[in-house]
């Protein structure tokens, strides 16, 4: 049962980082509510995933690196990384998500946020939050792919 939870926590990650980019890819167009609808997609699967990982996790489903030795501190500086980046997603995720949904209701509509000036300001915010949030949420999706990569070429699986 962990193993089928650990495909699905991959598959709802790399959808994850998938719709992140689409929802970058919309706003960058002017297209809010696609913009929109693509974030919270992208936080949702992105929730569903770590759902999932600490599910995982505690079924006691792990696989330790077992590759070639050469490769072995480049894998745990990119674990370390990775984790440390994940760490630090959260509150930077949460905090983008809260200023967009303080600007909805301010405004009461996205078509209306450019004319009520604390709906601006709560997406300037917003936009200042995002300029850290999605680098890193795509370096944790990034590596995240990669770990998983590595380690079901180079992974053993241990139950605890």
């Amino acid at each position: 049962m962990a193993s089928i939870i650990n495909q699905w926590a991959v598959i709802c990650i790399v959808l994850s980082g998938v719709a992140l980019v689409v929802g970058v890819t919309f706003i960058r167009r002017g297209n809010r509510e696609l913009h929109m609808r693509f974030m919270l997609l992208a936080s949702g699967l992105a929730t569903l995933f770590l759902i999932l990982y600490l599910t995982r996790l505690g079924l006691g489903y792990e696989k330790k690196y077992t590759g070639p030795e050469a490769w072995r501190s480049a894998y745990f500086v990119l674990l370390v990384t990775h984790i440390f980046m994940a760490a630090l997603n959260v509150p930077l995720a949460l905090g983008a998500l809260y200023w967009a949904y303080r600007g909805i209701k301010s405004a009461g509509s996205l078509s209306q946020v450019d004319s009520v000036p604390a709906a601006r300001a709560a997406f300037d915010t917003h936009r200042r939050w995002t300029r850290w949030t999605v680098p890193v949420w795509l370096y944790v999706a990034v590596t995240g792919w990669i770990i998983y990569l590595v380690l079901d070429r180079f992974g053993q699986l241990s139950l605890r």
